[in-house]
């Protein structure tokens, strides 16, 4: 067979487009994060303040790492496997030791779908045991089906929900306590605030708290369904810890967690007052929030996409919590 150095010489040209467009494909895809240090042995992972999307690439919540001489504690693993992955590239750069254990937050998306690339890693997951319901119902499946539609490529087909090593019960106690080279950390129960499955996580050397989405920074937080009564008494807990850094689920670190943590407290009892009012008064939902004046809360970041779904939530609290006192 006859071939003109034309022909091949197009092929050769087509091919090595093609090998070039992968590669840029590739690039593109992958991501890279930066590990902020907040105390001596600890950092984090500071996502974007809006929603997750495919142009932020999922990255719009945080998480982080503690160092320790026998290897390393992380908290929380973001929203997608290509972050997860990300997040084990930039704890390769910081220390070479083991990752060792991955502690989740709780069983919301933007906080455990990077945890197939941690666990590739070697890390065992620990989460409350209440997560256990979450990852076995309807309600998880449907929400990987939207996240693969909405964040594709970065969450796909391959995307698993994975489930933790160790379901941590609280029992007998709202702390769990451990050692790892040296230092001591505390995991502890907030679980039926902002979701079924809170815990924190102190790391006492460095007076430092992870909070997960109990306190957001800069930003209206997502209640949803929460129970706003017990997330109330989950931020005086945090300050019971006296930290003297405070990672939160979104945001940036806080080195003034009380001043800082205003703006969680603040919208939640204004979410209660008002949805109050409008059940003891008896107003419809809709018309009681056309009448709210939401000034206040207005210009933080996630208001437009979170705080009617937070208001509706709330409102239904209120009622639930009415025919209770009845």
């Amino acid at each position: 067979m006859c071939v003109s150095v034309g022909g091949l010489f197009g092929r050769l040209l087509a091919s090595a487009g093609a090998a070039a467009s992968t590669a840029a494909l590739a690039a593109e895809k992958e991501i890279r994060l930066e590990a902020i240090k907040v105390s001596p042995h600890v950092y984090y992972f500071h996502g974007g303040s809006g929603m997750a999307s495919a142009e932020n690439k999922g990255f719009m919540s945080n998480a982080g790492f503690v160092v320790t001489d026998e290897g390393v504690v992380v908290f929380d693993a973001l929203a997608t496997p290509a972050l997860g992955e990300a997040m084990v590239k930039a704890i390769r750069e910081i220390t070479p030791k083991p990752i060792r254990y991955v502690i989740i937050s709780h069983y919301h998306a933007d906080h455990f779908y990077g945890l197939q690339a941690l666990k590739a890693a070697g890390a065992q997951v620990w989460a409350h045991q209440h997560g256990q319901a979450y990852l076995h119902s309807d309600l998880a499946r449907e929400r990987l089906s939207q996240r693969r539609e909405a964040l594709a490529p970065w969450v796909n087909a391959k995307t698993r929900l994975v489930p933790a090593d160790r379901w941590l019960s609280f029992k007998d106690s709202k702390v769990i306590r451990f050692t790892l080279g040296g230092m001591h950390f505390r995991i502890i129960d907030t679980s039926g605030a902002h979701s079924e499955e809170d815990i924190m996580l102190s790391v006492d050397e460095d007076r430092m708290l992870f909070a997960g989405d109990l306190f957001f920074t800069g930003r209206i937080p997502f209640v949803g369904n929460a129970d706003s009564k017990v997330w109330l008494s989950a931020l005086d807990r945090m300050l019971e810890v006296n930290p003297v850094v405070v990672v939160p689920g979104h945001g940036e670190s806080s080195t003034q967690p009380l001043q800082d943590m205003k703006l969680t407290r603040d919208y939640l009892l204004f979410l209660r007052k008002q949805m109050g009012d409008a059940v003891a008064d008896m107003v419809p939902f809709d018309e009681a929030y056309d009448k709210i004046d939401w000034t206040p809360f207005k210009s933080y970041p996630a208001f437009d996409a979170a705080n009617r779904l937070n208001a509706y939530g709330t409102y239904i609290l209120m009622e639930k919590e009415s025919l209770q006192q009845k």
